[in-house]
Order: structure tokens, then sequence, then C-alpha cells
């Protein structure tokens, strides 16, 4: 079997949980809006986007990411279940809007 290449597709399984950590964050952008058209295509609407605590660079891209994004109905921090402030629950569109 071939090794991949580096600039080879990734494929995520589209589960509503998104975990960022083994992301540059230059790709951030596109693969939220990505991951978002796929998760609303198969009827996913409320997603957990794991980005850790650290020292907040990474929520605070994603949070700007979030407020551009034609996806989005809402975004919010986790719960004390759900990540805390190491993860951002976002809540989609449906399918037939945007």
């Amino acid at each position: 079997m071939p090794a991949e290449e580096p600039n080879d597709p990734v494929a995520l399984p589209i589960t509503g949980e998104l975990d960022l950590h083994t992301f540059r964050p230059a790709e951030i952008a596109s693969l939220l809006e990505d991951y978002f058209v796929e998760c609303r295509r198969r009827g996913l609407h409320h997603v957990r986007v794991i980005h850790g605590k650290g020292t907040g660079t990474l929520r605070a891209t994603v949070a700007a990411q979030l407020r551009r994004s034609s996806h989005v109905v809402s975004f919010g921090p986790g719960n004390e279940t759900s990540g805390s402030w190491g993860a951002t629950l976002v809540t989609l569109k449906p399918q037939d809007s945007c």
C-alpha cells in the first residue's frame, strides 16, 4: 500500500464532534466550513468543536470563524459535561436554509 502524501485529504468521521487538536491553525476555517456542510447534509444540527483550553488562541480562532459562518445559528462554550471552555457547542441551520 503506498504511503499517504502529506497533502492528501484525510477522511473524518462525521459524528457531530470535531476535535481540532491535530490540525494546523491555518486549516481551521476551511475545515469547519466543510465539516458543517457535511453535518447539515446528514441532518446533524448540533456539533461539539473541541479546541482545548490552552491559551485560548484556538478558541478565539474558532469563535471568529463561527461568527462569519453562514451555517451557524448560535454557539457557546461547553458545559461541565461537554468540555467546559475547552469545547464550543454549535447549532447549525437546517439543510434547506442558507
